[in-house]
C-alpha cells in the first residue's frame, strides 16, 4: 500500500466486483453482470487501484497468458478526479510490473478510448496501422 500525497491510497489488488462495476458506470461504460466482472477480475493477472477516503477512484490491470501475450485493460480514473496524474501513476505502476514480468518476445497490447492515444504514446505504445503493423480490431459481445 502506499499513500499518494496522503489524499490518496494505492493498492496493488483486485477491487471489489461492486467498486470496478460503479466505477465502470461513472465513465460511461454501462451495466455489466456482477458474475461476468467477477469472474473477469479474478483472471487477471495484475490490479492497482487508487482509493480516496473509502472509495475507489481509479483503477487499472493487466490480463493475458503471463507469458507472451500482455493486455493493459481497464485504465480508469472517475471523471471527478481526472487531470490529477492518477492515470499517470497508474501507468507507470502497470509498466513496473510489465517491466519485471514481460521477457524479450513478449507482446503487450491495449485498446485505447478514443482521443486517449497520445497519453498511452508516452510509454512507447503505437497506433495501428503502422508501416510495420496492420489495422487492430475487436468485437464486442
Amino acid at each position: 500500500m502506499k499513500v499518494l500525497a496522503e489524499k490518496y491510497c494505492l493498492k496493488l489488488e483486485t477491487p471489489t466486483v461492486q467498486d470496478f462495476l460503479l466505477l465502470r458506470r461513472k465513465i460511461g461504460w454501462g451495466d455489466l453482470a456482477a458474475n461476468l466482472a467477477e469472474k473477469s477480475l479474478n483472471s487477471s493477472l495484475f490490479h492497482v487501484i487508487i482509493y480516496y477516503d473509502g472509495q475507489l477512484i481509479g483503477m487499472g490491470r493487466v490480463v493475458g497468458d503471463g507469458a507472451m501475450y500482455f493486455y493493459i485493460q481497464d485504465v480508469i480514473v472517475d471523471p471527478s478526479y481526472q487531470s490529477q496524474g492518477l492515470g499517470t501513476v497508474l501507468m507507470d505502476t502497470i509498466e513496473g510490473y510489465l517491466r519485471y514480468t514481460a521477457q524479450k518476445g513478449s507482446t503487450i497490447g491495449l485498446l485505447s478510448a478514443a482521443g486517449r492515444e497520445s497519453f498511452y504514446a508516452r510509454y512507447g505504445y503505437i497506433q495501428r496501422p503502422s508501416d510495420s503493423t496492420g489495422h487492430g480490431m475487436c468485437r464486442f459481445v
